[in-house]
């Protein structure tokens, strides 16, 4: 059977969709471990002017160096001891051209050391893990040459204010979400 180029320009198109997708997963998804580990390295994701707005009362980032700094920091470095953890949830992705947004959560993890131990068996004992925070993450992001970076990353807690589902229904208004 022939194929017309129409054909294979629609395959080409559509596998670029796939690696774009996959791409950008694989960024957001690399954003815990190396938040937890302190790793500077991460900060490479990020263009050279990037904006991490984390709402009022918690501090940002603008820029590379920036953002690298935070993840080095005393303070960071003292949460990464006492054991933080981020946990991502799956982000819906949407992507147009050279620009891409993904919405989802991230929840922050702390060590429960005055919990009750809780036995499971083939995996010790431990007091387990508390939820200290959830957020709405949005992540705007663009393409640079064979790449992606992030161009702004905005998150909100999920409290009593609409702060989280005001920033989860832009990108829904602003027709990223289908």
């Amino acid at each position: 059977m022939e194929h017309t180029s129409i054909e294979r320009d629609d395959v080409l198109r559509r596998l670029r969709q796939v690696e774009d997708h996959l791409n950008i997963l694989n960024l957001i998804a690399a954003h815990p471990p190396c938040v937890d580990t302190g790793s500077a390295e991460y900060a490479e994701n990020m263009s050279e002017d990037t904006v991490l707005d984390r709402g009022v009362g918690l501090s940002g980032a603008f820029g590379r160096v920036a953002f690298a700094t935070g993840i080095t920091g005393p303070a960071h470095r003292e949460a990464i001891q006492s054991g933080i953890s981020h946990f991502l949830s799956l982000p819906y992705i949407s992507v147009s051209d050279d620009t891409a947004v993904a919405i989802g959560y991230l929840q922050i993890l702390i060590p429960a050391p005055d919990a009750p131990l809780v036995a499971v068996p083939a995996h010790g004992e431990s007091a387990g893990f508390k939820v200290f925070r959830v957020t709405a993450n949005r992540w705007d992001l663009e393409r640079r040459g064979d790449h992606w970076e992030i161009k702004r990353r905005s998150l909100r807690l999920l409290d009593d204010t609409d702060a989280a589902r005001k920033l989860l229904r832009e990108a829904i208004e602003d027709g990223h979400i289908r």
